[in-house]
């Protein structure tokens, strides 16, 4: 594959990527330059004059410290090998997904095989979804409809990552269930980082956002981008993807031979090659461009501050002689091709995105049942504990959070998108998921902070009824934050929509006019106003009246849930936002019983070299490993998945692939599936090497009267093997197999091995003894040998506890039979002993 991807990028071709990518970034980098000044002056004066509804939930500065969102194992197809193999699968909290060759490679801290940015991607849990896209990526190849894909399928469940430029990436499962789960995790990887730009960074993430759309405009494109994914150097690799891809595919596409699917395979591998040399430039690029322009700040914030009164009085006159040459064009486009739509567009918005913002309350309300639940049963402090440590990574959890996005999935706007040139409602879809994984994770750390603070010095009695307040008081604080962040979200997207085509239509008669309004500014204040951003204010201000006008009126409307806008809560828990200062509770180690004095607030860090090691193992996961029912358990080595249409089993072996994902709700309780004996697989499998540090020895005991449970329990004795050798127990697990599963504790089955009524053991040996010889005199028959040895062994086996730590030899010499018959009785017993050591 390297030889094709050398052989139609050679240096030449390398070389006009080199250039174009320069080219683009030096146009970028001048825009970015101007508009990082205009950033810069917004933000000053947003500090100075404030403004800003202040919300009621509390939020969470770092929700997602120490923790991992997934592991699990999944079947990957390698490109260069063509065959599938199993991967252990880490999701970090930076939501990038790392491969590995086995969890003992995760282990021990090395290197991953990949490590996969999911933004950009899409992904897909059909094949035939995956053909459209890649049989449109090679412009005047037609395929044919039955033409089959190059990629073979292990399994029934295929799991796709696409992505337009990049390198596809296939994953399998065994069941539907464990499809429909991965899936949920993918999508939110995807979701995560294609949201890249952090709203904290109040200068520079403006500044390229804006850069961005007005380079797009210069060349024309003035629509949504759905392709404003990831970090600033994939979005600017995105942009100069734009035109570049489309050049070096009708330079290169005519070239490939082979059929159909070797064709899309070699395109996919140059054009991934070609989409990491432009990430590599842009990459560089732009660190270099912000160092500069950051460099420069000081002087420029200072400059800010001392003028900032002449520079808004400079600004608002260059806006009012503007505003009287845009406003009667504006007014007549908006009334002509914009206002008769504004309805329909705001209906399409707001009904999926409503519903979705209904549902992550109901989830919550769900979640908090459940709690209340198992406090009314009795669990007390220790199960809240447990289950506020899930409750707090709630929002996080893609698989408790589909049926929220799923509601939003479902906005549709179509008959509006070609008219208002939005290329897909993915941007608004991402968009509003994002806010209602933020609501959802307000409120539930909004609820922990109440609930802690309410249960300072309480008991366990009124553990329901303070549950209960305090999701009363985040409930209807959830409702107008909702309220809010949903009518801030129509508003923006409202404007997205409209403004670029109004723009779009404007511009050809204005901007021609625009220069002679840089007379009207000073020098010292030009880096700070530019006419072309005045001029998108002034388009922005006429329309926005009509917007906030058509939000307003369906605030009104019952059906959406909205809080009028002159229902303002101001300060109506002043008390509250003192607890948002508290840092996050550990609820793992608040009700913990090793925890005698109640902490959980967060506790020190490990220091030494240890530390790091530390700190790994008390990472949590968002997103619990569970098995599913009637799969068994995955391998933790790198298996080859021999053929493409099915995963067979191997000879001897109850063989299946497990992806370890799911719920807390959701446990399997067969353990006669987990109990299924299983080799080592490759040198990584430890099985063989504990059980020679640590030897089981199984004993068959009948089934006692009293009940009992399954479980291992620690206890201290000694007991004589078959080889004369004397081991230590350390600890004895009780298993009970059919019946009615009553059986012996652990206590009294170390009675049996280790009793201390000597005189009972003597008395049982003589009675075996007896019943031996009657059985030689009667006939010697073997069968009733081998009976009456198993019996002997059962009722031998109910005696050894009375001897103590010593062999089991020493309680045959209290015996008046003969010596010689006791000791060939000692050593057929050992025989029995060691024949039962398999059943348990």
């Amino acid at each position: 594959m390297g030889d094709v991807v050398s052989s139609h990028l050679d240096e030449s071709k390398r070389e006009i990527i080199t250039a174009r990518t320069r080219d683009v970034m030096r146009e970028f980098g001048e825009t970015y330059q101007q508009q990082y000044a205009v950033a810069l002056f917004n933000s000053v004066r947003y500090e100075i004059e404030g403004g800003g509804a202040q919300s009621q939930l509390l939020h969470r500065k770092d929700p997602l410290v120490d923790r991992s969102i997934f592991s699990g194992n999944l079947f990957q197809y390698l490109e260069e090998n063509r065959k599938w193999r199993n991967r252990f699968v880490f999701v970090a909290s930076s939501y990038s997904i790392s491969l590995y060759e086995s969890k003992t490679a995760h282990d021990r801290s090395l290197h991953p095989k990949v490590t996969i940015n999911c933004a950009g991607y899409r992904a897909l849990k059909s094949m035939e979804e995956y053909m459209d896209l890649v049989n449109n990526s090679l412009p005047g190849v037609k395929a044919r409809p039955s033409s089959s894909p190059f990629v073979k399928c292990a399994t029934q469940f295929p799991l796709i990552l696409w992505h337009p430029y990049a390198r596809h990436h296939y994953f399998c499962v065994m069941t539907e269930k464990e499809q429909t789960k991965w899936h949920a995790v993918l999508q939110d990887c995807v979701r995560h980082t294609n949201n890249g730009l952090s709203e904290d960074c109040k200068v520079l993430t403006p500044a390229f956002t804006d850069a961005v759309r007005l380079h797009r405009q210069a060349k024309g494109h003035y629509g949504t981008w759905d392709m404003m994914c990831g970090g600033p150097p994939q979005i600017l690799a995105n942009l100069v993807m734009e035109t570049l891809h489309p050049e070096m595919r009708s330079l290169i596409a005519h070239r490939l031979k082979g059929k159909l699917q070797q064709k899309q395979r070699h395109w996919m591998l140059i054009s991934d090659s070609l989409y990491k040399q432009v990430l590599r430039h842009t990459r560089a690029q732009y660190e270099a461009l912000v160092q500069s322009c950051e460099v420069q700040r000081p002087a420029l914030d200072a400059g800010l501050r001392t003028d900032m009164d002449q520079i808004i009085a400079s600004k608002d006159h260059v806006q009012g002689k503007m505003r009287a040459l845009v406003l009667p064009r504006a007014e007549q486009l908006l009334l002509a091709s914009v206002k008769p739509y504004v309805d329909s567009i705001l209906e399409a918005l707001m009904e999926p995105t409503s519903r979705g913002f209904s549902e992550v309350r109901d989830v919550f309300s769900r979640e908090l049942v459940e709690v209340s639940k198992n406090t009314l049963n009795g669990g007390g402090k220790e199960l809240l504990g447990e289950q506020m440590e899930r409750l707090s990574m709630l929002a996080f959890h893609p698989v408790k959070m589909q049926s929220c996005y799923e509601e939003v999935e479902q906005l549709n706007l179509d008959g509006l998108q070609q008219r208002f040139d939005v290329s897909s409602p993915s941007v608004f879809v991402q968009r509003a998921q994002i806010l209602m994984r933020e609501q959802m994770d307000n409120a539930v750390y909004t609820f922990e902070q109440l609930l802690n603070q309410s249960l300072e010095g309480q008991g366990d009695e009124d553990l329901c009824k303070t549950i209960q307040k305090c999701e009363d008081r985040v409930l209807k604080k959830y409702d107008y934050d909702s309220s809010t962040v949903r009518k801030k979200f129509f508003r923006e997207a409202l404007l997205q929509i409209i403004i670029p085509y109004m723009l779009k239509h404007l511009s050809p008669s204005c901007t021609a006019e625009l220069p002679k309004f840089r007379e009207l500014i000073f020098e010292d204040f030009s880096r700070f106003l530019l006419v072309e951003n005045v001029f998108e204010e002034v388009v922005l201000h006429s329309v926005t009246k009509d917007i906030m006008m058509a939000v307003k009126e369906a605030a009104v409307q019952r059906r959406h849930n909205l809080y009028r806008d002159s229902m303002v809560l101001t300060n109506s828990d002043p008390n509250l936002h003192l607890l948002g200062e508290s840092p996050s509770v550990d609820w793992s180690t608040k009700f913990s019983p090793d925890d005698p004095e109640g902490g959980g607030e967060g506790g020190a860090q490990d220091e030494g070299p240890r530390g790091g090691l530390a700190a790994a193992k008390r990472r949590r996961q968002v997103v619990s490993m569970i098995q599913l029912d009637g799969v068994p358990l995955a391998y933790e080595s790198c298996m080859e998945v021999p053929g493409v249409e099915g995963i067979p089993e191997e000879e001897g072996e109850d063989y299946g692939m497990r992806c370890k994902l799911g719920t807390e709700e959701e446990e399997d309780d067969d353990d006669e599936a987990r109990m299924l004996p299983r080799t080592p697989k490759s040198p990584d499998s430890v099985h063989e090497i504990r059980g020679l540090i640590n030897p089981v020895v199984e004993v068959e005991h009948p089934e006692a009267e009293e009940g009992g449970t399954n479980g291992a329990e620690p206890v201290s004795a000694t007991v004589l093997l078959e080889d004369g050798s004397v081991e230590e127990v350390r600890s004895v697990t009780t298993l009970v197999e059919g019946g009615d599963q009553r059986r012996v504790s652990p206590q009294d089955m170390m009675k049996r091995l280790m009793g201390k009524d000597r005189k009972q053991e003597v008395t049982d040996i003589e009675q075996a003894i007896q019943e031996i010889d009657l059985a030689v005199q009667e006939g010697g028959k073997d069968t009733d040998l081998e009976a009456d040895s198993g019996q002997t062994s059962s009722k031998t086996n109910e005696g050894l506890n009375e001897v103590g730590p010593q062999p089991i030899r020493n309680g045959l010499t209290g015996g008046d039979g003969n010596a010689e018959e006791v000791e060939n009785f000692g050593e057929k017993v050992a025989v029995q002993i060691s024949d039962v050591v398999c059943e348990i």
